[in-house]
């Protein structure tokens, strides 16, 4: 697996550009995958990263990251990368299964009811 992406560099440090976009990857697949805050008699289960699954480096995807040069003025550069992951990786699971999910994080029982 392999993540793409392109932000425009309007007056900041390309290598910040490349790390929000690198992070903001890895968020939206964590969210995607295992995303889920879950309650328990009124209380949210998960306390800190023991309990609530994150995407390890070492099972993340190679990230390419293209800065392309803009005389804009900046803007946010931290969301860009995560919010697209979603229909990405929604639009790849139908593909491979023809299965249209609608609901996060995904989850293998959501694939076989459908």
């Amino acid at each position: 697996m392999a993540a793409r992406a392109a932000a425009q560099l309007a007056k900041l440090n390309p290598d910040t550009i490349v790390a929000q976009m690198q992070s903001g990857i890895i968020f939206g697949i964590t969210a995607v995958l295992w995303g889920e805050i879950t309650l328990k008699n009124g209380r949210v289960e998960q306390s800190n990263f023991d309990n609530y699954r994150i995407l390890r480096l070492n099972e993340a995807p190679v990230i390419e990251v293209e800065v392309v040069k803009s005389s804009a003025d900046p803007g946010g550069i931290g969301e860009p990368g995560t919010w697209a992951l979603a229909p990405a990786v929604l639009n790849a699971v139908f593909a491979a299964t023809g299965v249209r999910l609608r609901k996060l994080p995904i989850k293998p029982e959501l694939l076989k009811s459908t």
